[in-house]
């Protein structure tokens, strides 16, 4: 019987993109005989009152659409999460998580009866066994983690096990050891990311789960890595961790015909932090390959990378949106707090150029920060105010995750316990308790944030009101929005969903 892994993914997100890491994990499984299946909680609607899809909607922070059927919902999770575990019989559970979905994932462990952990181990891979494995390895449902990249520190942990090989040694993973003295393997060498597998296992989830919802409309969309980690330091963010690559344009060709013509996939979006990091014989090389693709696509990118030769050729071959993180507008903050250098004008520069290229975009904005200010967070109004042409403005709540910057300081200020895990999402209240910014006072901006940039500022006075969660300022809201959805996204003011 071959050895068998049964991939965890725990989600509360019930229209997010598929997770490529376990897509390629799977791929590299199965290449070696290796048997995989994986139990998904994202039909089952755990969390939609934590979806943030449809809050974010709700908070005028994207576009109506109309909504997949989640195919699970009046299913019991944990009794076919046990009946597949009964009848697969892993030998390895393999959970992959963020930080803000690992206390669900817990949860899933929890509920496996009768699991021993010596004849069936849990490997935690994904951002929060990097950054925090200690704290991962206190929990008693997690026997193993993998710090760093996976995809040669999994298989060579299944070989070793399959054989009854030790495998304490396997670089890349911690174990338990003596209590609170884990034993701690060196890391993998850094892989390279064209000898990863070109068909990453996308038929390891249901087919539904490739619908995603973009500027109002259901795509069938898949991921495609261009570029791994990131060379910036933002200080919310801990992509920088791992630095960056890239991987050649030939190779990423070879992924997107493979989606499109084994997944019928409609919309591509590229997987990487800052996707205009490229240079000019960079750039011609992928509009020359792109040009035969002929679906639209999704990236995200910083406003530094932002310029008509990189634009114009990027909109012929099918650049349909592009994602900026803002983040705050008040210049002095955003540089020593936030740490991302660019000044506003410089924002509002490459903004209008995108703008003037007709190409659709949002911007992402995040309030609540260690030390910031009413004051502070409405210059990040004042500055979405300024941009032309902008589509939808998201406001997140700061969540302070391991490995960051941001959280150093608000556990150094003593605005939040050393000890928390930022399980919160990025829509809900605040886990800093700060002063001179309480978190009732983040909700209420945040609520509102989209009204305040797009209405003028003679209607500001009810915005206001608005903030207030009582029956009047809820009422006063509602209306709000509705004229909100009708002037700035020309949507009608009553939709089915």
């Amino acid at each position: 019987m071959s050895f068998r892994v049964l991939f965890l993914y725990p989600n509360f997100r019930s229209e997010s993109l598929v997770p490529p890491a376990i897509a390629i994990m799977s791929r590299i499984l199965k290449n070696h005989g290796i048997e995989v299946e994986l139990f998904d909680t994202t039909d089952y609607g755990l969390g939609l009152g934590r979806d943030h899809d449809r809050l974010s909607e709700t908070q005028l922070s994207v576009r109506s659409s109309p909504h997949r059927t989640l195919t699970k919902v009046d299913c019991d999770p944990w009794k076919d999460l046990n009946d597949q575990v009964n009848r697969f019989q892993p030998n390895i559970i393999a959970l992959s998580t963020t930080e803000s979905t690992f206390l669900l994932g817990v949860e899933i462990i929890k509920h496996i009866e009768h699991r021993n952990p010596r004849d069936m181990p849990v490997i935690l891979g994904g951002n929060f066994a990097t950054t925090a494995p200690e704290r991962a390895l206190s929990f008693p449902e997690i026997d193993i983690v993998c710090v760093g990249e996976g995809e040669k520190a999994l298989l060579e942990f299944c070989q070793r096990m399959e054989k009854g090989e030790k495998y304490k040694d396997v670089r890349g993973l911690w174990f338990k050891g003596l209590p609170g003295i884990p034993i701690r393997n060196p890391p993998q060498p850094l892989v390279d990311m064209n000898e990863n597998p070109t068909d990453f296992d996308l038929g390891l989830f249901a087919p539904v789960r490739l619908i995603r919802p973009m500027s109002g409309k259901l795509y069938k969309m898949a991921p495609v890595e261009t570029i791994r980690g990131c060379t910036y330091g933002c200080g919310f963010c801990n992509s920088r961790q791992t630095g960056s690559r890239k991987k050649s344009m030939l190779k990423v060709f070879e992924e997107i015909k493979h989606y499109r013509d084994m997944y019928g996939v409609e919309y591509m979006y590229f997987w990487a932090d800052t996707f205009l990091m490229m240079s000019k014989s960079e750039l011609a090389e992928f509009c020359e390959m792109y040009q035969d693709v002929q679906l639209p696509f999704w990236v995200q990118t910083r406003v530094e990378t932002i310029t008509d030769w990189r634009l114009k050729p990027l909109k012929k071959v099918g650049l349909h949106k592009i994602a900026f993180g803002i983040e705050n507008g008040d210049e002095h903050f955003r540089q020593t707090v936030v740490h991302k250098e660019f000044t506003n004008d410089e924002a509002v520069r490459a903004l209008d150029i995108t703008a003037d290229m007709g190409i659709i975009y949002n911007t992402n904005n995040i309030v609540g920060y260690p030390y910031e200010t009413r004051m502070i967070a409405m210059e990040t109004v004042h500055l979405n105010r300024r941009f032309k042409g902008v589509e939808t403005v998201n406001c997140f709540t700061f969540t302070p995750y391991h490995g960051t910057l941001a959280r150093d300081k608000a556990i150094t200020a003593g605005f939040m316990d050393p000890n928390a895990i930022a399980s919160a999402d990025t829509n809900e209240d605040s886990i800093l308790t700060m002063p001179q910014f309480p978190k009732e006072e983040i909700r209420k901006f945040q609520r509102v944030f989209p009204l305040y940039v797009k209405f003028p500022e003679d209607r500001w006075s009810e915005i206001q009101q608005a903030e207030e969660d009582t029956a009047e300022g809820n009422a006063i809201l509602a209306r709000l929005r509705t004229e909100y959805k009708e002037v700035y996204l020309g949507e009608p003011a009553f939709q089915s969903h």
